[in-house]
């Protein structure tokens, strides 16, 4: 296994280079597939951090959009001041609070949507499918399609990244996370607007 490899797969994952060099060998050579590893490992060994770990440092955030009218703030949680203070999470905060003010979130999480309005959203989604004439057989499946397309719309997380169509907020974190190793979270937020 040639060491330009292994450094081009570190460069583009900002993965250890024993990591990098293991990922290449289980994928005999192809740095795509690689990649794909890389991925798949640290969203693993993010969902281990966030579990085990507190977070009790971070900033609070502030995003205003050039017109002056629009802007979101938000408190971004992290374990240590040490990565409160580097450029990564800082950069980690200013994109979520970018993509607060473009979107227009209301929610976190689906967790956090209150019941009412979810039941409501339920039954309106319900009534719908029943006018078109589904099959009751078929409705619990397009219910979940609708519904993960309305927390993609509410919830913050569940949000398509405004830089990187590729990846959601939940995924743009899972990322920070393995880069920084530390658990990062976002504890609220707010947007406001002329």
């Amino acid at each position: 296994m040639e060491t330009q490899e292994v450094v081009k797969l570190r460069t583009i994952t900002g993965a250890g280079m024993l990591d990098c060099k293991k990922a290449l060998d289980e994928a005999a050579g192809d740095i795509d597939e690689a990649v794909k590893i890389l991925k798949k490992k640290g969203q693993i060994k993010a969902a281990k951090k966030s579990a085990e770990r507190v977070t009790k440092e971070g900033i609070v955030h502030a995003y205003t959009h050039a017109n002056g009218k629009v802007g979101a703030m938000i408190e971004i949680l992290c374990e240590t001041d040490f990565v409160a203070r580097n450029e990564i999470f800082k950069e980690l905060a200013h994109d979520i609070a970018m993509q607060v003010a473009a979107t227009e979130p209301l929610y976190l999480k689906p967790e956090n949507i209150p019941a009412e309005i979810l039941e409501k959203q339920k039954e309106m989604y319900r009534e719908e499918l029943v006018a078109e004439g589904k099959p009751e057989a078929i409705m619990d499946k397009i219910m979940e399609g609708k519904l993960a397309k309305y927390y993609s719309e509410v919830c913050l997380m569940n949000q398509v990244f405004i830089k990187d169509e590729d990846k959601t907020i939940a995924d743009l974190i899972n990322d920070r996370i393995v880069t920084l190793g530390e658990k990062v979270e976002i504890r609220r937020f707010c947007r406001i607007s002329i």
